[in-house]
């Protein structure tokens, strides 16, 4: 709310900054057209903007890449001997247009089959929200992943091969010591493409529709999909992915495609250079600008 109150102030540039780069639908409203720039990471979220919004002008969009990911982190994840495979799902959201989550459909599933790779070890990360869903359904899914870990782990005396449940942290510190990725569409698989673009990632479908998941998210066009008629053949599918990466090639292609050219570090250049020339343009134009009146609310405290 005070982010909208304060578009009241004229003189001040008023920029929209997503809290990440992400396929969902939430990513677009019409609440971008209140502002005087949108800063986007690249290509895929200007056509995100296209296909959602009405009489918009594309203009306002800035590419700025993702400079929240040049920021260093510290190692989150020890490094194993065994490969390690990152079951990170996400939420189910507000309704069911914003469900994107595995959980509830696949998630013991795809367990299981990680489970069942030798030489392999389970990361579950899901969204925070997982855990405190009140879906009965997520809520069996949940329960049911965590017992099938605790039961793996049991018969592994080596800690540092035993499957692990991180439900808190900062995933993004995390993905160094990570081989292998399997998410759904949401901010998480392309924070892995942005960073690690030679590494195997795998992507979930819930409504088992692959034309309209390619047209609306494109990195699903560079990833193998788990859905209702693949979910049988995930372990063969994880384990062919960890033996023979077939779709390196495309995911740089579409690591172009969301974020740009540049490598990790360039985004905070582009984020940088596009904050300074907003200020000095608005300096420029705040010399002609008329104050008498540049609030439409009262000042009363």
């Amino acid at each position: 709310m005070t982010n909208f109150q304060s578009l009241s102030f004229a003189p001040m540039v008023h920029v929209h900054v997503n809290h990440g780069e992400s396929d969902k639908l939430s990513m677009v409203s019409n609440q971008a057209k209140a502002y005087d720039k949108v800063f986007v990471a690249g290509e895929a979220a200007v056509e995100r903007h296209r296909r959602a919004l009405i009489d918009f002008d594309e203009s306002q969009l800035v590419r700025v890449g993702r400079p929240q990911l040049d920021i260093e982190r510290p190692l989150e994840l020890e490094p194993s001997s065994a490969r390690t495979i990152m079951y990170a799902p996400t939420w189910e959201g507000e309704n069911d247009a914003n469900n994107y989550t595995s959980v509830d459909l696949f998630g013991p599933q795809i367990v299981e089959a990680v489970l069942q790779i030798p030489d392999a070890r389970l990361i579950y990360k899901p969204h925070p929200r997982v855990e405190t869903s009140k879906d009965p359904d997520m809520i069996e899914a949940n329960a049911r992943i965590l017992q099938l870990i605790e039961t793996a782990n049991a018969s592994i005396a080596d800690e540092t091969r035993q499957h692990q449940v991180l439900m808190q942290g900062d995933i993004l510190g995390m993905f160094d010591t990570v081989d292998l990725l399997i998410t759904d569409i949401s901010s998480v698989g392309l924070d892995f493409l942005y960073l690690h673009p030679d590494k195997p990632l795998v992507l979930t479908d819930r409504r088992n529709d692959s034309e309209s998941l390619n047209a609306e998210a494109p990195i699903s066009r560079a990833t193998p999909l788990i859905s209702e008629t693949t979910i049988e053949g995930v372990e063969s599918l994880i384990s062919e992915m960890l033996s023979h990466d077939s779709t390196v090639k495309v995911r740089h292609e579409l690591r172009r495609h969301y974020f740009g050219d540049g490598e990790p570090g360039s985004s905070t250049v582009l984020f940088t250079e596009a904050v300074s020339k907003l200020i000095a343009d608005r300096t420029v134009a705040l010399k002609s600008f008329h104050t008498e009146s540049v609030n439409a609310e009262s000042d009363d405290e």
